[in-house]
C-alpha cells in the first residue's frame, strides 16, 4: 500500500472527523453550484429585459450587479462556515 492509502485507512479507523470533512466539502460545493446558478440567472434575466427595454439598460445593469454582489457575500459566508467546520 502507499503512505497516502495507509493514512487515510488509519484517518478513517481511528477518527472520524473525515466527516466532517466530506460535509464540509459537499456543503462548500453546493454553495458555489448555486451561487453560480444565481448569477446566471440574474444575468439572463438582465439580458432578456435589456433587449425588451434598451432605454433601462443602466438600470437593469445597477440592479444586476448589486444582486450579484449579494448572492456572492452569502456565498463567501457559507464557505468561511464550511472552512470553520473543517478546521474547528
Amino acid at each position: 500500500m502507499t503512505t497516502l492509502t495507509t493514512m487515510l485507512l488509519d484517518v478513517a479507523v481511528t477518527d472520524h472527523s473525515y466527516l466532517a470533512t466530506i460535509a464540509a466539502a459537499f456543503a462548500a460545493s453546493i454553495a458555489v453550484i448555486g451561487a453560480a446558478w444565481g448569477i446566471s440567472t440574474i444575468g439572463k434575466a438582465a439580458v432578456e429585459s435589456i433587449s425588451r427595454q434598451p432605454e433601462a439598460a443602466g438600470d437593469i445593469r445597477s440592479s444586476m450587479i448589486v444582486s450579484a454582489a449579494f448572492i456572492e457575500g452569502v456565498t463567501f459566508f457559507a464557505i468561511v462556515v464550511c472552512l470553520l467546520i473543517l478546521f474547528i
